[in-house]
C-alpha cells in the first residue's frame, strides 16, 4: 500500500490537503485524513501537484540512438527518413532493448505511466524476439506498456523509402502479428501489456496489406494504429500512387473507427475532420515532431469541437530528440495558440488530452483520472520550487506554464513505485545511459557516421 499524504493539490478533485491511498493496483481512497494502515509506504505529498499519469500515444523507441544527427537537423520527413533507413537497418536485438529502457525511462521521469510504441523496422536476420525483448524492459522498469506490432512491406524496389533488408514480405507480417497478439495480448482493463497492430504508413506497405491488417486486427479485438497526413508529400504520394487522399483511403482499407488511432493528422481538411468524427478515429497529436520537421500544426482546437478523440504524443526521439512527456503537454498548449490565438486551448484542456485521452485512445477505460477504483497510476510533481513562485493560484496549470524541469518526484504505476524521490526505482539510470550511448555509437559506426 501507498499513502500520499497531505496532498497539496489533486488535480482531478481540484483540492488541496487530501490524502490517496492506493491499496493493491487501484486507488482506494481520496479524502482528508486518512490514517496509514499497517506497513503502508506514507510519502508526503505536501509540496506536490498529484495527477493522473499521462499517457504517450506514439513513439518510436529505437530512435532514441540516433537523436540530433547533423546531417538530418533541417531536413523534411521523407529527406530525414532516406538519411535516418540507411542507419537503422543495422538495428539489432541489442539496440531495441537499450533503446526502449532509455525511452521508457525517461517517459517514466517525466510523468508518463503508459506508453505505446511502433517499431516497424525488421532487419533482415534478426532472429530474436523483438516484442518480447520490449516487454521485458518495460517489465523491469514498471511501465505500463502498449505497443504496436508495425510493419513494412514496400521498400526503395517498390517505390517506397526504406532499403530492401528492413522490409517483410506480407504474408510474414500477418502472421508474425498474430502470434505477436496471441503471446502478448492481454485484453483486461488493468493489463500491464496489450498489442496494436500498426502498418508504418500508406507510402511503406500496400493497400491490401492495410485491408488486411484491418480485418486481423477486428478479428482478434486488437487497436489499429499509422501515420497519416504527416506531410503535404504524403498527401501528394496517395493522389499520384492511390489516386485518393489519405484518409479516402483508409475509409476503403476499413481502417477507421474507435479502434483506430492515426499519428499526426495534420493536413486534413474539414471533410476529412467530420469523418474522424462520425467514426470516433483517434489522433496522436506530436507538437514537438510537427515542429522540428517543419510538417504543420495539427487542427486540434477544431479536432477537440468535433468530439474527436485526441491523445498526446512525443513521437520518435530523433524527430523530437527528447521523450520528455510533461515537456511534450507544454508545447502542445503553445502550439495550439500559434494557430488559434492566446484563447486557443487551456492548460485543463490539454492535461485531459495528455491523461485521459490518451488512455481512451489506447483503451484504457479505468486510467486518466484520481477516481477511487481507478487504476493506481500516478504522478507526483514538487512545485515548492523556484520555477513556480508567484505561480500558484492554479497549481496544475503551472506545470505547463512556468515549469522548466519536467521531472516527477514520485511516478506510481500499477500501484508500484517506478519513480522514487526523483529517480527510477530501480537504480539504473547510469547503466541504460552508458549502455544506450555504447549501443548509439556501434550503430553510427557501422553507417559509417563519426560521432
Amino acid at each position: 500500500m501507498i499513502l500520499l499524504k497531505d496532498c497539496y493539490y489533486v488535480t482531478t478533485h481540484e483540492r488541496s490537503g487530501v490524502d490517496v491511498l492506493v491499496e493493491g493496483n487501484r486507488i482506494k481512497s481520496i479524502a482528508p485524513g486518512i490514517v496509514p494502515p499497517a506497513g503502508a509506504r506514507v510519502i508526503d505529498a505536501s509540496r506536490h501537484v498529484v495527477m493522473p499519469g499521462l499517457v504517450n500515444t506514439h513513439h518510436h523507441f529505437y530512435q532514441t540512438l540516433t537523436r540530433n544527427l547533423k546531417a538530418v537537423q533541417n531536413a523534411k520527413l521523407f529527406d530525414w527518413l532516406v538519411y535516418l533507413y540507411e542507419v537503422w537497418k543495422g538495428v539489432d536485438e541489442e539496440a531495441v532493448y537499450w533503446s526502449s529502457r532509455l525511452a521508457m525511462a525517461e517517459l517514466l521521469k517525466t510523468g508518463c505511466t503508459l506508453s505505446t510504441d511502433h517499431h516497424y523496422l525488421y532487419p533482415k536476420g534478426f532472429g530474436a524476439d523483438l516484442p518480447g525483448i520490449q516487454f521485458e524492459a518495460a517489465s523491469e522498469l514498471g511501465m505500463r506498456f502498449s505497443p504496436t506490432r508495425g510493419s513494412m512491406s514496400r521498400s526503395k524496389k517498390d517505390g517506397g523509402l526504406p532499403p530492401d533488408s528492413v522490409v517483410q514480405d506480407e504474408d510474414t507480417i500477418l502472421a508474425e502479428c498474430e502470434a505477436t497478439i496471441g503471446r502478448y495480448h492481454d485484453s483486461a482493463p488493468d493489463a500491464m501489456r496489450k498489442v496494436a497492430l500498426a502498418p508504418c504508413s500508406p507510402f511503406s506497405v500496400s493497400e491490401d496489406l492495410m485491408k488486411r491488417s484491418a480485418m486481423l486486427a477486428r478479428k482478434h479485438g486488437v487497436r489499429l494504429h499509422t501515420h497519416l497526413a504527416e506531410t503535404a508529400d504524403e498527401d501528394e504520394y496517395c493522389v499520384k500512387s492511390y489516386c485518393r487522399r489519405p484518409l479516402e483511403l483508409m475509409e476503403d482499407c476499413g481502417f477507421l473507427g474507435p479502434d483506430v488511432w492515426f499519428a499526426h493528422g495534420i493536413h486534413f481538411n474539414d471533410e476529412e475532420l467530420e469523418l474522424l468524427a462520425r467514426t470516433k478515429t483517434g489522433v496522436a497529436h506530436c507538437p514537438s515532431s510537427n515542429m522540428r520537421l517543419g510538417s504543420g500544426i495539427a487542427r486540434v482546437r477544431e479536432m477537440l469541437n468535433r468530439g474527436i478523440p485526441v491523445g498526446l504524443a512525443v513521437d520518435g526521439s530523433a524527430s523530437n530528440d527528447s521523450s520528455d512527456m510533461l515537456g511534450e503537454a507544454r508545447q502542445a498548449l503553445l502550439l495550439q495558440r500559434v494557430r488559434y490565438g492566446a484563447g486557443g486551448i487551456t492548460a485543463d484542456e490539454v492535461m485531459g488530452i495528455a491523461s485521459e485521452g490518451g488512455a481512451r485512445i489506447l483503451g484504457y477505460e479505468q486510467l486518466g483520472r484520481l477516481e477511487e477504483g481507478y487504476l493506481a497510476d500516478i504522478a507526483l510533481f514538487d512545485v515548492m520550487k523556484l520555477e513556480y513562485a508567484g505561480s500558484l493560484s492554479d497549481p496544475a496549470a503551472a506545470l505547463l506554464f512556468c515549469g522548466y524541469d519536467h521531472g516527477a518526484d514520485y511516478v506510481i504505476v500499477d500501484g508500484k513505485l517506478a519513480v522514487d524521490k526523483g529517480r527510477l526505482a530501480g537504480g539504473q539510470e547510469e547503466q541504460i545511459r552508458s549502455n544506450a550511448d555504447r549501443t548509439s555509437r556501434r550503430l553510427l559506426e557501422k553507417a559509417g557516421i563519426a560521432r
